[in-house]
């Protein structure tokens, strides 16, 4: 394992094909929220308080590095670590911002779809859709302004971090916060399969 290297685990329908337990062996991996369901990444960030409660239920934060913001609810939970400082981005941001923080030299961001499926990708795009604390699959996607610019933060803050972030071959939209940043690219799947296989 590569202790330069790190993969943020945004959970966007663009990572499905991807085996996130290979990716351990080649460097550190910060996930978000749901992901625990079905992998266990070295850091799980969650800033939404349902998915804490649920964490909490099966007290993975004990046996997990789980990070949060400080709230109430985070306060009396324990084992969360919080976050410093607290930004109030989003989980997927936080996650790049955490893995930032640890200074790795190559970022892997997969997962970062922003825009939603469907035909007029007005559809929400999440691995977990339809699950407990998530969106319906047939609801709206929520908009992704927010999440671009907290991304784009990151990278200009981290300018001699190279981030990388994965897309696929059906949807390679890149949004305009992150089309010219220096330090940030766009990398087809497969090229990222065939590097990291």
């Amino acid at each position: 394992m590569s202790k330069n290297v790190a993969f943020v685990l945004g959970n966007g329908q663009s990572r499905k094909s991807v085996d996130l337990h290979k990716l351990k062996e080649h460097g550190t991996t910060y996930g978000c929220n749901a992901l625990y369901r079905e992998f266990a990444p070295d850091h799980l960030v969650c800033v939404d308080t349902k998915m804490i409660i649920e964490l909490d239920e099966k007290k993975y934060q004990q046996e997990n590095n789980v990070y949060s913001n400080n709230n109430k609810l985070t306060e009396r939970t324990p084992g969360i670590k919080i976050l410093n400082p607290n930004k109030g981005w989003s989980s997927g941001p936080t996650a790049m911002l955490l893995a930032s923080q640890q200074n790795h030299n190559e970022i892997y961001i997969l997962g970062f779809d922003y825009l939603g499926i469907g035909t007029k990708n007005e559809q929400v795009n999440n691995i977990y859709a339809g699950t407990r604390n998530y969106k319906r699959k047939e609801d709206r996607a929520t908009y992704y302004g927010n999440w671009t610019r907290q991304t784009m933060m990151c990278a200009n803050t981290y300018v001699r971090t190279q981030y990388y972030r994965i897309i696929d071959n059906d949807n390679n939209f890149i949004p305009d916060h992150l089309k010219d940043l220096p330090n940030f690219q766009h990398i087809d799947v497969e090229i990222f399969l065939k590097k990291f296989n």
